[in-house]
């Protein structure tokens, strides 16, 4: 697959996905955007704003399994990754899978169990496999996370630790719809029998691997990786933040890069491509210092004046 049957595929995928969720495109290529760059996604919003739908629209759009974890705070690691489970006709204990072994896995509310829980994920997430008792299981290819989150200052939330928060490639929110979309939402209701809508399969399972291949072979000059590089270098350097950007911050807005321009059918990374993620990829990994967090300082903020303030490379 090339960059231009790439941006045909990803065009096919939000079309789908747009006849059952009412959003802003730039949100949906936002999720599709931590598909492609084979990394995973955080939505935070208050609830009923299509969080789950979302996630579970992409799968049935991808034609990917699909599997669905509701996080709460009696949850236990072993509800995520499995267990083993003692077969008395064999005499032998074997080992029976947890949701997590799916191809797209919905962490639901995942701000509502115990960091215990949470930490389940870091090994799926990162490494792609899970142990369990020591022993090792690879999970499906391709695999990837949608997690969903209230905002922390909803009552019975956990704060996701920093360390989880970084291994999210991009983290976005889908906000209130406008009057018209809220209008377009009870009339497309209106217009069915069942409450939820469905999503048709936009592409083939093959096709989604295929998919995440292509953004290994976008180009990138020396001067868009020292682009990068000084963007992120600002981010620790900035009186509101504690801890900036981490070097695991950086790949991943290179990996977006490479996808953003992939999916709008380049083979080539430009400076507009870096500016137009650097906010849900780069905005979530930094941690505010407690006089900016009482002062209201917004993360994506900080990001666009790291933008205005780095010179922008020319690309011929």
């Amino acid at each position: 697959m090339d960059v231009a049957e790439a941006s045909e595929e990803c065009e096919a995928v939000l079309d789908s996905i747009s006849g059952a969720v009412i959003a802003d495109r730039e949100f949906l290529e936002t999720v599709l955007l931590g598909v492609v760059s084979r990394g995973h996604v955080l939505l935070e919003d208050v609830p009923g704003t299509g969080k789950t739908l979302t996630a579970n629209s992409f799968a049935s759009a991808l034609g990917l399994s699909f599997s669905r974890v509701q996080f709460t705070p009696d949850l236990l690691p072993t509800d995520v990754t499995g267990t083993h489970i003692f077969n008395e006709q064999e005499g032998t204990f074997e080992f029976s899978k947890g949701p997590i072994f799916a191809n797209v896995v919905l962490a639901d509310e995942i701000n509502r169990a115990p960091p215990k829980t949470q930490a389940a994920l870091l090994e799926a997430m990162g490494e792609g496999q899970v142990t369990v008792d020591g022993d090792t299981h690879e999970l499906p290819d391709p695999f990837f996370v949608i997690a969903t989150q209230n905002p922390v200052d909803q009552e019975g939330t956990f704060p996701l630790p920093e360390a989880q928060v970084d291994r999210f490639l991009v983290k976005s929110s889908i906000g209130y719809p406008e009057a018209a979309g809220e209008e377009e939402l009870l009339h497309r209701r209106l217009g069915r029998v069942e409450q939820v809508p469905s999503v048709e399969r936009a592409i083939s399972e093959k096709a989604v691997s295929e998919l995440r291949e292509v953004p290994e072979t976008v180009q990138v000059t020396d001067d868009i990786v020292s682009y990068l590089v000084e963007i992120v270098g600002r981010t620790r350097a900035l009186r509101q933040v504690s801890v900036g950007v981490s070097p695991r911050g950086t790949q991943s807005l290179l990996e977006a890069s490479r996808a953003r321009a992939a999916m709008v059918g380049r083979d080539y990374v430009t400076p507009d491509d870096v500016a137009e993620i650097a906010k849900p990829v780069l905005a979530h990994r930094l941690v505010l210092t407690p006089e900016a967090k009482v002062d209201g300082v917004s993360k994506g903020a900080l990001v666009d004046d790291v933008l205005d303030a780095v010179p922008v490379p020319t690309v011929e």
